[in-house]
């Protein structure tokens, strides 16, 4: 029989990029006590890619969890640009609600709007958190306006227009829900959060289903499923099928070495999850975005969202130029060909095609920032090749 766990709520929180969606993460993990009085931390702890700590911004949505009192809150920190989009789509899935972070200076911006619209389509309630109160120019109170005209743009109903907003500066660590108060810390936000994001229905007696809504890798363990499990219980070591996102014919059978919960910025290792709960899953090697992992008796797949297409493509050639095999130490077309395909695995934005020519692929990405990365993080990685300029 369903009923709504009141011990738990899972999250997104969504923005324009800059907005402040890291730094308020990061706030809400030190005031729910996950780190040691003593322990040394650096800023924006989620952004943990080299390139998203340089370039200081999200590009992988990641997960993390805190407590508030006897509730798990589970929290996925999501991308604020565009060419990310992909990585929300996703995540989306896995949540009952969203925090909306608006900055009090800038106000709603482009972004804003592409990923309230995809919360809206799945019907999630929404708290909207107008950031960086304490920045010289602020406006919060015609940010309030600016938001309500964007719910009304993008067709929301009565009960959005009705949301709670939270005024927060998450750099200080502090939020209010009156802009006369004086704010002391983020609990007015956890307590929003509680008070409004429904907990997730869950039938426990069901066969256990769960999506499969991130890849992680581990050299020691390879790939790991991250999920919601829909409905039921999952156990270490149970048999379960796996059903294609594309080819839902396909099933096969496969064994659950070990399940995973997440506190803090960690990874525990638990016997069982319930239906609601946010699980990492280990041991099953093919596993992909998308797919499902069902029980044995009810093996039905879950509906996945549709990821928006890709805008931009460019060739990645070997690289047959006079200065060829000076840098990297992975040059022929089979190993760059592996990389490539590697990738999809992880990004659901991405594209990969075989060309005419047996040394060049065509790939396709969400635009230049998303390409922009893959490519840098190849050359990292010590590949050496060539691209063209890109095509829309």
């Amino acid at each position: 029989m369903s009923k709504i766990r009141e011990d738990v709520r899972n999250i997104a929180i969504i923005a324009h990029v800059d907005h402040g969606k890291t730094t308020l993460v990061d706030a809400m993990l030190r005031q729910s006590g996950v780190f040691r009085e003593n322990q040394v931390i650096q800023e924006r702890v989620m952004d943990s890619d080299d390139i998203e700590k340089e370039r200081g911004i999200t590009i992988l949505s990641k997960n993390t969890a805190v407590k508030h009192g006897d509730t798990k809150i589970n929290i996925i920190d999501t991308p604020g640009h565009a060419d990310f989009g992909g990585e929300v789509e996703r995540v989306l899935k896995m949540v009952s609600g969203v925090v909306l972070l608006v900055d009090a200076f800038e106000g709603p911006m482009p972004q804003t709007k592409f990923v309230l619209k995809k919360a809206f389509e799945l019907s999630l309630p929404v708290i909207v958190c107008i950031n960086k109160i304490d920045r010289p120019g602020a406006r919060p109170d015609a940010v309030i306006d600016e938001v309500l005209d964007l719910f009304i743009e993008l067709g929301a109903g009565e009960d959005a227009l009705d949301c709670p907003f939270v005024f927060a500066s998450a750099k200080n660590g502090i939020a209010t829900l009156d802009l006369e108060d004086e704010a002391v810390n983020m609990e007015p936000l956890f307590d929003t959060i509680m008070k409004y994001i429904p907990g997730p229905v869950s039938d426990e007696e069901a066969p256990f289903q769960l999506l499969i809504s991130t890849i992680d890798y581990n050299d020691y363990i390879g790939r790991i499923g991250v999920g919601k499990v829909e409905r039921g219980i999952i156990s270490e070591g149970d048999t379960a099928i796996i059903v294609n996102a594309i080819k839902p014919d396909e099933k096969k059978k496969v064994k659950i070495s070990q399940v995973y919960e997440f506190e803090g910025l960690n990874r525990v290792p638990v016997d069982k999850a319930r239906a609601g709960s946010i699980v990492a899953i280990t041991g099953i090697e093919d596993i992909n975005i998308g797919d499902t992992l069902a029980s044995t008796d009810d093996p039905t797949p879950l509906d996945f969202v549709k990821i928006s297409e890709p805008t931009l493509s460019m060739n990645f050639s070997v690289n047959d130029s006079p200065f060829a095999g000076r840098e990297g130490k992975y040059v022929t077309s089979r190993q760059i060909r592996q990389r490539l395909f590697r990738e999809l695995q992880t990004d659901v934005s991405l594209r990969v095609a075989e060309t005419t020519s047996t040394d060049s692929f065509k790939i396709s990405g969400r635009g230049e920032l998303h390409l922009s990365v893959l490519i840098e993080n190849m050359r990292r990685e010590g590949y050496e090749f060539q691209v063209s300029k890109p095509e829309v």
